[in-house]
């Protein structure tokens, strides 16, 4: 033997072999990361998730819990000997508390229906906040049951129960927990104030009401609940300013087009109006990259206070990029972005002198880094997937500005893969959302598809976030129109620069790609193949099915069904469906509540009735992104149908499939 490194492109079994950070949490004393490293048993096929200690000063990381099920949400208690977190040890997630130090752990809860949120420790250590469904008896519905709820079932939660999700606290010395909320929302998030006294957290899903967004409320230890913001608008990720009086939050009030950038707000608990610290910005707070890859909680966004509550750290997004920005709470309007690049970044903690995030790029997972608060002296902790990444080869990426239609500039990117030669095959990849945005984020599908020798193309089209308001609302009450020319435009100059072969392509798509692929076959013959997994197909339908539709799909059309007709026809790809010629595989979660199952299945019945070369791939058990953050076997399947699709059609591979 030589002793020569051997090199290869991604093959589908890597993603199994990858490892994933899915939370980090900084210690009290800014020594310590507690995270989370989420495997997939190459035997069982099932996704273990294991806490993991990091030592900032000696730079070693070691394992804490076993990992044999999923031990999530790891949180330190205030004096730092503690770990409360999640676990499906016991069947059912429950709060389980482990010493630092290490030795076995030990269950906290044991609600009949499990903990579905938290922990949060009280500042002075002596309780845990969670919540959870009453122990009630639940549902029994393989018997005819009835439903009152306007919001009766959920994506990744199923149908609701009666009896909604509350606010609990309990003992950090065990004992019956304390139910504070009573009100049949679904009520999440818990965070305590910094003298104990209340706690704050999302209310969604009231029973009497289709409203989607999250309202921030609190609760007195006694019980008693008071609303943050009432009527103004919403409220989603929340911190305690040190006062105990003031809380900054990221949201945005009623009134504004979907997809507008959200902003940090603070307010106090006197009923003032909210005041922006971030309305001259132009960027969104938070942000929504689209990844695949199992993200956990990571991707939530973080309000990280410092300097005596004169400021935050936060993500803003700034096109397909994720940075964090240090913005002032007090004063006039300022912000300074922190850590920037060509990539995500998600800020997890800080201390007084460091701030620990989490980084993903084109080209790698999430791995954990630290810096000074200014940014300076980065250096990454963690390396988790350089062993298994060193053998790969891997593509060049190269970033894509063209004009749309209108003279607009559109951003996208292409990954060239590291064989063949071009002009490659290629895959039109599209992000969902619509009012989210691909970019510097890693993604397994791109370089699956890659590795198979495609160019992959990926592109911010009209609706997507991180380029200003005019841009992510120009498609409201228009979809299918220049969403769709800045795709074609973004293929076309790929295929302009000598990148892409003209007459091997194909285009796929999770949820609005989804509906994106689906509009694609409808208008055009110019793509091989098309993969929509989990689409939008019909607006009419999809209004009365979709866990949101009854409040999102006005929004997005400019009205309701019976008032604008002609928009929900002209918009819906169904409208379109008979005419396409384009060989086409829909991938559908069985329990997507989001986009269901009838989306598919009517497309796939105009197909098939229009002798188009149509199947479908049901997956069983699986939510709206069960194929990133599912089950293995159903990520497997996807990869695998994705790859063999492309390969049949754009290549010329594989069986004589006919319609």
């Amino acid at each position: 033997m030589d002793g020569k490194k051997t090199f290869r492109t991604v093959q589908p079994e890597d993603l199994f072999k990858l490892k994933f950070i899915q939370d980090g949490q900084l210690s009290p004393d800014g020594k310590t990361v507690a995270y989370t490293i989420s495997t997939v048993d190459g035997e069982s096929e099932k996704e273990q998730v294991a806490i993991w200690i990091l030592s900032l000063d000696m730079g070693k990381s070691r394992q804490l819990t076993s990992g044999l099920t999923q031990d999530t949400n790891p949180v330190w208690s205030p004096d730092g000997k503690l770990i409360a977190f999640l676990s499906t040890r016991d069947d059912q997630p429950q709060i389980r508390l482990i010493a630092v130090d290490g030795g076995e752990s030990w269950p906290l809860t044991d609600m009949p229906l499990g903990v579905n949120d938290g922990p949060a420790w009280s500042p002075d250590g002596k309780y845990i906040a969670f919540a959870a469904s009453p122990a009630v008896e639940p549902q029994d519905r393989t018997k005819p049951y009835r439903i009152s709820r306007h919001i009766y079932r959920v994506n990744g939660m199923g149908y609701l129960g009666d009896h909604g999700q509350d606010i609990y606290i309990i003992s950090v010395e065990g004992g019956e927990p304390k139910q504070l909320t009573h009100d049949e929302s679904y009520n999440s998030d818990p965070v305590w104030s910094p003298d104990g006294g209340m706690i704050l957290f999302k209310a969604e899903m009231a029973p009497d009401s289709f409203r989607v967004y999250p309202i921030l409320k609190l609760v007195y230890l006694n019980g008693q609940v008071s609303d943050i913001v009432k009527d103004w608008g919403y409220g989603s990720s929340a911190a305690w300013l040190p006062d105990s009086k003031n809380i900054v939050f990221i949201g945005n009030p009623h009134g504004l087009p979907d997809g507008s950038n959200e902003n940090v707000w603070v307010t106090d608990l006197l009923d003032s109006e909210p005041r922006s610290r971030t309305s001259n910005l132009l960027l969104p707070v938070g942000g929504d990259l689209d990844g695949d890859l199992p993200f956990g909680s990571l991707m939530s966004p973080r309000i990280l206070i410092n300097n005596k509550g004169k400021s935050a750290y936060i993500p803003v997004q700034e096109g397909g990029a994720l940075h964090i920005y240090r913005v002032a709470l007090e004063g006039s309007e300022s912000w300074t972005p922190i850590i920037s690049g060509e990539r995500t970044c998600i800020p997890l903690g800080l201390e007084s002198n460091n701030l620990v995030f989490a980084v993903s790029t084109v080209l790698s997972p999430f791995d954990l880094y630290i810096s000074e608060l200014n940014g300076s002296n980065e250096r990454q902790l963690t390396h988790l997937n350089d062993d298994l990444k060193s053998n790969w080869l891997l593509p060049e990426v190269e970033n894509l500005l063209f004009s749309g239609t209108d003279g607009v500039q559109v951003e996208g990117w292409v990954l060239k893969p590291a064989i063949g030669k071009a002009p490659y095959p290629a895959v039109l990849y599209m992000h969902g959302g619509p009012h989210a945005s691909c970019g510097y984020i890693f993604s397994f599908d791109h370089h699956m598809l890659a590795g198979a020798g495609y160019a992959v193309v990926f592109i911010n089209y009209r609706g997507s976030i991180g380029y200003g308001d005019d841009f992510s609302s120009a498609i409201i009450g228009d979809y299918g129109n220049l969403d769709y020319q800045d795709l074609m435009k973004g293929i076309d100059f790929a295929i302009e620069k000598g990148i892409v072969d003209p007459d091997r392509m194909g285009c796929c798509g999770l949820s609005y790609g989804g509906y994106m692929s689906c509009w694609i076959v409808g208008q055009t013959v110019r793509f091989k193949a098309a993969v929509p997994e989990n689409p939008v197909t019909n607006w009419v339908t999809i209004y009365g099915v979709s866990d949101q539709g009854v409040e999102r799909t006005p929004e997005e059309l400019g009205g309701l069904p019976h008032e604008i007709p002609e928009v929900y026809q002209r918009c819906s790809p169904i409208t379109y469906a008979h005419r396409s010629k384009t060989p086409t595989l829909l991938i559908q979660g069985e329990e997507d509540y989001r986009c269901p199952a009838e989306q598919s299945e009517q497309f796939y019945a105009v197909l098939k009735d229009n002798d188009c070369i149509v199947e479908m791939l049901r997956l069983p058990n699986s939510s709206h992104g069960g194929s990133i953050e599912g089950s293995p076997v159903v990520r497997r399947a996807q990869n695998e149908a994705l790859l063999d699709w492309m390969n049949c059609f754009v290549l010329g591979q594989g069986v004589d499939r006919k319609p």
